[in-house]
């Protein structure tokens, strides 16, 4: 009886390099600050339903084994997300908003 098996770890990479849980739209950050905040697998299972249980331990599984590439991974995002906030202000600037809005606010 062979016991030992290689298991299949449930992570899709997309188009962007946005990597997810296959089956499903959550992403590995999520799972990733879910865990490293305390989170239990069931819990992020019960916050995130359309999670199977056995592929949250895998990816948690993948987390711990491969750690420095996940960090590099989460590294990569925050700067790319980073780089979004700032496109999007640019396009969008927001400067006077608050202003606006406290003033807005004061007069009612």
């Amino acid at each position: 009886m062979e016991i030992v098996a290689n298991e299949h770890v449930p992570l899709t990479a997309d188009e962007q390099g946005v990597v997810r849980v296959a089956g499903a739209r959550v992403t590995l950050d999520v799972i990733v600050r879910a865990f490293d905040a305390g989170a239990s697998p069931e819990e992020i299972v019960e916050s995130f339903p359309t999670l199977a249980l056995p592929d949250v331990y895998a990816t948690i599984t993948y987390i711990l084994r491969h750690r420095a590439d996940v960090d590099g991974y989460m590294a990569t995002q925050a700067k790319k997300a980073e780089a979004l906030r700032e496109k999007i202000e640019k396009r969008y600037p927001t400067a006077d908003l608050r202003r606006k809005l406290m003033a807005r606010r004061a007069t009612s």
